[in-house]
């Protein structure tokens, strides 16, 4: 009989169909998902699993709710993560249940910031000077020693919500009086004060089980996530070239950090970001035990072979992963755009022009839009490679214009 595994996921199952990718244990699944995830899969497919559970509100508290129910009732063997917001529930779920897998002193240190960069630096690697903030007069202190400009950011928030770049004096005094940090009596022990680093930043994504990294490999982005959600620009990324002196540097970072971190025995998928330095050499950001967004997954399927997503769940469902991404580095440069969404009516381009670009609209012509509410929220994204480095910066390059001048909101 095969083991009983209890899944979190809001990804829609077209998307990523977990009967297809654990097909050893499909019959013992018991999914905790929205019902938009599965509204356009047929009766047969959803037969496959054990029991399927819906909350219209996935960040809610009621997901952990039905996930205790559904483990209590099925008396579940393994709890499974897939993404930032499952983190942290899926490890109180497993204390509670006596279940093993990746426990709550590595969730926190994965995704409390205030714990990972105390923990890091304790091992002896860069990160931002840092301070918890609890309220205003902490965070003008931290000005005060640090200097402007400084980032505020929640600590266990993911996709760049509720990053604040405070460059000047003007901006300091509008966050402050713009409500975003509580009031007196409200939760203000989840705001963690930075340094800003002036710096490329790049990120790695790959597996990782019991502290070692399996494979992995760096890209760098065109700028910073949060600068890129405030502004609504394109945020792109590219796959470092192997002969790149930033590749291994940034690869040994990644195993240092993850080293330092207190890791979990199965394997699963992680993103890292990091500032290289010119001087401090590589300056960690954050990092988390799950997928990377955007393309991240798409352009390392097609670069290496292995699906991250796909070997995150069969790795924290005891299943063998398969390929290990060869250490040679990608079959050729590769990239990605994120490209935004913009305020009013949604009117595409026609045909990218660009050779080498797959374009995929995350929004329907004629759709309204508001912006964007956190990095991910795209109008489109694209998949690039070309033939050399150069070409693929160049590609990038041709296709983000190309788009800023063609799309309209109206």
């Amino acid at each position: 009989m095969p083991a009983k595994i209890l899944i979190l996921s809001r990804k829609p199952l077209a998307e990523r169909p977990l009967h297809e990718w654990l097909p050893e244990v499909a019959s013992g699944l018991v999914l905790i998902t929205t019902p938009r995830a599965i509204q356009s899969i047929s009766p047969d497919v959803l037969g496959r699993y054990l029991d399927i559970r819906t909350v219209p509100d996935y960040r809610s508290w009621a997901a952990e709710y039905v996930a205790d129910a559904a483990a209590r009732r099925h008396g579940v063997d393994l709890i499974v993560s897939s993404c930032e917001d499952d983190v942290l529930r899926c490890a109180q779920l497993r204390e509670r249940h006596g279940l093993p897998g990746q426990d709550m002193r590595s969730a926190l240190a994965y995704r409390d910031k205030l714990v990972m960069v105390t923990t890091t630096v304790g091992a002896g690697l860069a990160v931002p000077r840092s301070r918890a903030i609890a309220g205003p007069i902490d965070l003008l202190d931290f000005v005060a020693d640090a200097g402007l400009p400084v980032v505020v950011k929640p600590r266990r928030e993911a996709a760049s919500i509720g990053v604040a770049i405070l460059r000047s004096r003007e901006e300091l005094t509008a966050f402050l009086a713009g409500g975003a940090m509580p009031a007196v009596g409200g939760r203000a022990d989840r705001w963690l004060a930075q340094e800003f680093i002036d710096a490329p930043f790049c990120h790695v994504d790959g597996i990782v089980a019991g502290g070692e990294v399996l494979h992995c490999w760096p890209s760098r982005y065109s700028g910073g996530n949060a600068e890129s959600l405030a502004s609504l620009s394109a945020l792109s990324s590219r796959l470092l070239a192997p002969d790149d002196p930033a590749t291994g540097v940034l690869r040994d970072f990644a195993a240092a950090v993850h080293r330092a971190l207190p890791g979990c025995a199965f394997p699963m998928s992680f993103h890292l970001e990091a500032w290289l330095h010119a001087e401090r050499g590589p300056i960690l950001c954050e990092v988390a035990c799950r997928t990377g967004g955007g393309r991240v997954a798409d352009t390392y399927l097609r670069a290496f072979g292995p699906q991250l997503s796909r070997q995150n769940l069969r790795g924290q469902a005891g299943l063998p992963i398969g390929p290990s991404a060869p250490p040679g580095g990608p079959d050729r440069p590769r990239g990605w755009i994120m490209l935004p969404r913009g305020r009013g009516r949604f009117t595409p381009p026609g045909p990218c022009p660009v050779p080498g670009v797959g374009i995929d609209l995350d929004l329907a012509p004629g759709e309204i839009s508001d912006g964007m509410a956190e990095v991910g929220d795209c109008a489109a994204t694209a998949l690039v490679e070309a033939g050399t480095c150069r070409e693929l910066e160049d590609r990038i390059t041709e296709t983000t214009a190309w788009w800023s001048r063609e799309c309209r909101w109206t």
